[in-house]
């Protein structure tokens, strides 16, 4: 387990970590999501004393690191892909850190088959890829079996076959009791790979919740209806006092209304329904979501613009509804009045 209390870092009057205090449970994956300059490369840095904190602290199964006596039996890392000896081949560079931490030899050779690099072993690690490095740093995490293990962007330069092994990785290794702590820019594959979360954001822990509970609490699920008898499905809805979104593609999206509600309504009145689905935001957009307030740099050029909120296409006029407090009285939970939304 690592527990961080308080934990702070200033850089002079800038403060990239302030007061951060969370934990990192064993057997599962638990993801570290924050735009960037959150302070996610300078936590991580001070779990490992490569940086020392201004105030606060971090312990590793209830020892600072500098107290460990031999780290890599209880933690690995993979923070920079890059910062193997390059005049050194894979096989080697694994060696010293082995012989270095009075690891067994015999453990190079396993972690290297683990990870796929068994054919260039003897090879000169500066002649690697960005995925071949990425592949030698996640051996070097492994070589000393820890139970807990830090992975900053571990799928970083891997391919499709690289990603999925990583993924699967990570599971097992939390499947075994491990401590699995994963920072990564790759939303899709975080939702793949992440039991828990923690977020943060200009150094300060805004979420410390489930994958499920973050895109539930920060995000909106609606249910996608779209029907040969559109105009008369519309409205029956407006008749319910719910809020009906067009998404110019044929389709309505309405809000706060379950598909059973929905497909008995339609059943009642005779309308013939061609999908009736429940839809949730994703990851990437519960996260948006929940930073955009913490994003140090933003884009609005039309080729960058800011993305819109997470969920259907509201608009303002749902959020100046909503703000105004304009709630019908349509069906259970529904807080707005009839009518039709045009979507973008």
């Amino acid at each position: 387990m690592i527990e961080l209390d308080g934990l702070t870092k200033r850089f002079g009057n800038k403060v990239a970590v302030d007061r951060l205090s969370c934990s990192v449970r064993p057997g599962m994956v638990t993801g570290f999501l924050g735009p960037n300059g959150a302070g996610k490369s300078t936590t991580m840095r001070m779990m490992l004393d490569l940086d020392n904190p201004t105030s606060g602290s971090v312990r590793i199964d209830g020892k600072h690191y500098r107290d460990l006596e031999e780290p890599l039996k209880y933690i690995g890392a993979l923070l920079d892909a890059k910062s193997m000896h390059g005049g050194r081949s894979a096989y080697n560079n694994l060696l010293c850190l082995a012989q270095s931490n009075r690891i067994p030899k015999s453990r190079v050779a396993q972690v290297l088959d683990t990870v796929g690099l068994s054919a260039v072993a003897r090879k000169k690690s500066k002649g690697f890829s960005l995925g071949m490095s990425q592949r030698l740093g996640i051996a070097a995490a492994l070589l000393g079996d820890p139970q807990v293990l830090l992975f900053d962007e571990p799928v970083n330069g891997l391919d499709p076959e690289g990603i999925h092994w990583i993924r699967n990785l990570m599971k097992a290794l939390a499947a075994e009791g491990r401590t699995i702590f994963v920072s990564s820019h790759l939303m899709s594959e975080m939702a793949l790979t992440a039991d828990h979360l923690i977020v943060i954001g200009q150094g300060r822990l805004l979420a410390d919740t489930s994958m499920a509970d973050f895109i539930h609490q920060n995000s909106r699920s609606y249910v996608r209806l779209r029907s040969p008898q559109q105009e008369r499905l519309r409205d029956v809805l407006h008749e319910e006092g719910l809020i009906v979104v067009e998404t110019g593609s044929g389709t309505l999206e309405i809000d706060g209304a379950t598909t059973e509600a929905l497909g008995e309504l339609a059943a009642r009145h005779q309308i013939v329904l061609h999908e009736l689905s429940s839809q949730r935001a994703s990851l990437e957009e519960a996260f948006m979501q929940m930073t955009a307030d913490s994003v140090e740099y933003h884009a609005h050029s039309e080729l960058g613009a800011a993305p819109p909120p997470a969920g259907p296409h509201w608009g303002d006029e749902w959020n100046r509804r909503t703000a105004a407090g304009t709630a019908g009285n349509g069906m259970p939970g529904v807080p707005g009045t009839s009518g039709t939304v045009k979507g973008a």
